[in-house]
């Protein structure tokens, strides 16, 4: 049972849980042969006086009937001790499992989500730890429990009369050799199915994700069809699945019915040899229509966990990944930043930075710049150690980032991207995100000096208001200014601003910018921004094209330099002039 434990990737607790639950499984198994015994000394009694001649025994079949009640009562008390040590015990583990996946995907580096789609990843937390969960709580305590009732009852009826019970159970290894034959094509079709759901489950998703495009370019059909054709092959495949599992389970339950007419052969011969009384042959009869039961039950079960490895499988494989790591306990002497030669590729592509040297003073204000593409975004993730760099170092206070832990790291990191994610939850928390447990009156202050407690106070629930689903309810700027305000109670040193100003309307962009002030006093600022204009008071711009650091220097250096920057400078303000003509 031990690999059980890998492969079902339970913990200790859970494991224990689940040989407890397989040990109560087994007694309720068992108990449940009681009333079938009293049953059959029920039958004993009956026909005794037909038989032998003997007197009817009234009085011993009232005390088979008061054990048959006690048999009743032992049955009830152990499948109510098998649910609650299986079912909830593999509820909570399955809770546990979902809880680790989704803390062990979130200090994977970002490279990790770059190879995976994020409709597999949903599948991995919901289905696959769904699929272990009804194995742990359904399957594999009733196939052990089975097993085992059927090595304890096999020898009992031997101990009984041993040719009977070989005809009864002489069936079962060829049943259970069919079953293991057919599990080659029950995986290779099982992970057929398993791929097709993954796809539908992609398509659905960008189905969703997209239908503001599909419904203003009227390509409902076109997507509709892309999405028909994958939930067809996942019904073909599904099709394909239940039939050859089906094929095999049907013709191993048809060999295990064959024990019934062997016992019945077997018992004729026996009685016409007079080597065996007519009493246990009745017993037989009756055994072999109950025996059988849990036997089916183990046959059909056989499959389910055959199909379940592909998902534990990808479980494993997922939770094998291994995570950034690093000093939990780093402590910064300060915040002095330094790319030393650092090149990176993404998944081992062409370089995207290519042998970059920066020094980025604390305390100071340093813009990236350039055209689109010349890796200022992928700068900053990197000095925030979203990825670790191929080539080189980044130092943060003399120290390499990669010995730090990404979570220690980011405690001293506040961002602000120009794509803000907020959550289904209150103005209030999504504001506390950036310190959890912050009071109500620093949550407050720092919407005062991020410019939203205005619009927050005019909601109809104030900072008790919930947004919807990625802050739906609000506009543009207002989302903008929610992820300040969380960058201002986080009170880190180091600030990242991701184009935090692009794509506003000008009133916005206005008090975004007050915001902002408000957010880089006393902290090293690292800005990204395709407005140059923005950014020529910044104490440093960094130029990058294609990957590398062309030319750094303050905004009139450059303009005075006419490189690069003074280029891009000039085309923007070019552009200022620009209106649309009929």
């Amino acid at each position: 049972m031990f690999r059980l434990k890998e492969t079902l990737g339970l913990s200790d607790k859970g494991y224990g849980d689940f040989k407890r639950g397989v040990r109560s499984c087994v007694m309720s198994h068992l108990s449940l042969l009681l009333p079938f015994i009293v049953i059959i000394q029920s039958v004993i009694v009956l026909l005794d006086p037909l038989l032998n001649g003997g007197a009817f025994n009234a009085a011993r079949l009232w005390t088979l009937f008061g054990a048959g009640l006690a048999a009743a009562a032992v049955y009830f008390f152990a499948y109510r001790g098998e649910y609650r040590k299986t079912f909830t015990a593999a509820y909570g583990e399955a809770e546990k499992i979902r809880l680790e996946v989704a803390e062990h995907m979130r200090r994977l580096p970002l490279s990790f989500f770059n190879d995976k789609d994020l409709s597999e990843l949903t599948v991995n937390i919901m289905a696959d730890c769904t699929s272990i969960e009804h194995v742990m709580s359904h399957v594999v305590p009733g196939l052990f429990g089975g097993a085992i009732t059927v090595v304890i009852t096999s020898a009992m009826l031997a101990f009984y009369d041993w040719r009977m019970a070989l005809a009864l159970f002489a069936p079962l290894p060829v049943s259970f050799g069919i079953i293991a034959a057919g599990r080659k094509f029950q995986a290779k079709f099982g992970e057929r199915h398993v791929q097709a759901k993954l796809a539908v489950s992609g398509q659905v998703q960008e189905y969703l994700e997209g239908i503001k495009v599909v419904k203003a370019f009227g390509l409902s059909g076109e997507k509709s069809r892309a999405l028909e054709s994958s939930l067809r092959g996942m019904m073909w495949e599904a099709i394909k699945f239940e039939g050859i599992a089906g094929t095999f389970i049907t013709a191993a339950m048809m060999i295990l019915q064959v024990g019934i007419g062997l016992v019945v052969v077997a018992g004729v011969t026996l009685l016409a040899g007079e080597t065996l009384g007519i009493i246990p042959f009745l017993i037989f009869i009756l055994i072999s229509a109950r025996i059988y039961s849990p036997l089916i039950v183990m046959l059909t079960m056989l499959p389910e966990y055959f199909y379940m490895l592909a998902s534990t499988r990808r479980m494993r494989e997922l939770r094998r990944i291994p995570p950034m790591s690093g000093n939990e306990s780093a402590i910064l002497e300060n915040c002095d930043i330094e790319l030393e030669n650092v090149s990176f590729a993404y998944n081992g592509n062409e370089d995207v930075i290519k042998n970059i040297s920066l020094f980025i003073p604390r305390n100071s204000v340093t813009a990236l710049v350039g055209p689109s593409g010349s890796g200022k975004t992928t700068v900053s993730r990197l000095i925030a150690r979203f990825w670790d760099v191929r080539e080189g170092e980044i130092r943060i206070g003399g120290r390499d980032i990669r010995e730090i832990d990404p979570e220690r790291l980011m405690s001293y990191m506040s961002f602000v991207f120009q794509d803000v994610v907020l959550f289904n939850d209150t103005v209030a928390n999504n504001i506390r995100i950036g310190r959890s447990g912050a009071s109500d009156a620093e949550v407050r202050e720092a919407a005062i000096k991020a410019r939203c407690d205005e619009f927050i106070s005019a909601l109809p629930e104030g900072y008790d208001t919930v947004i919807g689903e990625n802050g739906s309810t609000l506009s543009g700027g207002e989302r903008q200014r929610i992820s300040i305000a969380r960058a201002l109670l986080k009170d880190a040193p180091v600030v990242l601003l991701d184009e935090a100003t692009a794509s506003l309307d000008p009133e916005n962009e206005t008090r975004i910018q007050e915001a902002i002030s408000a957010l880089v006093k006393g902290r090293t600022v690292i800005v990204i921004a395709h407005r140059l204009r923005t950014v020529t008071g910044a104490d440093k711009i960094a130029v990058l094209e294609h990957g590398r650091l062309v030319e750094e220097g303050t905004g009139g250096e450059l303009i005075k330099r006419g490189g690069l920057f003074a280029k891009l400078y000039g085309i923007q303000q070019e552009s200022l002039g620009w209106t649309v003509k009929r």
